[in-house]
């Protein structure tokens, strides 16, 4: 979908371009200048999210001066499942800032929103004051940390996984869509491309298979602490399972989600960083325990 605006002299809106070359490297571009992050790799490991919807205000020449994507995104929020959606990639270059683009294509994206039913939509911003008008509301964010369990003895060596390698790439994707949520506090259904697209941002991050347990572990260690960042699996294992299979041993666990699955407790800790979590629903969402989404499902 293309239209010349009178509104943005110059200026053309389309919608639902993915499947444009030209345009999704105009997206791309306009991410890297503005945030410094590259989301082409995400053709290589599978694609954008096939649900994903794009709005967009394009220069003659092509140049994409003002971006918002949304893309459907399935969460369980306190143990029941809600049909959410997120908005990610917005972003207006400096020429155009100041406009109402961003504005335009917040609307246009909500309106989309609202004619597939969505209950809820939730984003990640350090501008929380941007979607007040829209009744987005802050939702607080935690992490655990604790005390490292015993390992569970007869664990079988965990493997480590690289997305480029096409076997250990179609692994993942089997796994990633037949995950179940890795908390029932909050935790996304599934989100395959962001979680694909999130092992390119952080180089630390490590993937390991557990053959038993037939799960995908994202981690990082140090010789003093251990950080679970996700597991994908069918059935999520116990921490001390998992630290067995991956042979660490420390004497601290940082869990970057809510760890009711994983046999274990740890203390709360509320995370004060710049970037917030939003959501907006008819209803005011408050969670069970103190929760975060995995950053594996950052958008």
């Amino acid at each position: 979908m293309s239209l010349a605006s009178a509104t943005y002299p110059g200026l053309t809106f389309r919608q639902d371009y993915f499947a444009d070359h030209a345009a999704w490297t105009a997206l791309v571009s306009l991410l890297q200048d503005t945030f410094g992050i590259d989301l082409d790799p995400l053709r290589r490991l599978g694609g954008a999210d096939p649900t994903s919807m794009p709005f967009g205000w394009f220069t003659d020449d092509g140049l994409l001066a003002a971006n918002l994507s949304a893309f459907a995104m399935p969460i369980v929020v306190n143990g029941r499942a809600v049909n959410a959606a997120a908005f990610q990639s917005g972003a207006v270059r400096p020429p155009w800032r100041g406009l109402g683009l961003y504005r335009d294509l917040t609307r246009k994206a909500l309106d989309w929103c609202a004619r597939r039913g969505f209950e809820a939509v939730v984003l990640y911003t350090d501008k929380p004051a941007l979607y007040e008008p829209y009744d987005f509301r802050p939702m607080p964010m935690h992490s655990y940390s604790g005390k490292a369990p015993a390992l569970a003895l007869g664990a079988s060596p965990a493997r480590h996984l690289d997305v480029w390698r096409p076997d250990d790439l179609m692994l993942l994707h089997t796994a990633l869509k037949s995950r179940v949520p890795v908390s029932n506090v909050l935790a996304v259904h599934e989100s395959a491309a962001m979680f694909l697209i999130n092992t390119q941002f952080d180089p630390g991050v490590r993937l390991s298979w557990l053959e038993r347990e037939k799960a995908v572990v994202a981690w990082k260690a140090t010789p003093e602490r251990f950080a679970l960042i996700d597991v994908v699996a069918a059935e999520v294992p116990s921490l001390s399972a998992i630290m067995g299979a991956l042979g660490v041993e420390t004497a601290s666990v940082d869990v970057l989600f809510c760890p009711d699955k994983l046999g274990w407790t740890g203390e709360a800790a509320s995370l004060e960083g710049a970037t917030r979590f939003l959501i907006r629903s008819a209803t005011t969402t408050v969670l069970d325990a103190p929760a975060m989404l995995s950053p594996m499902a950052d958008f």
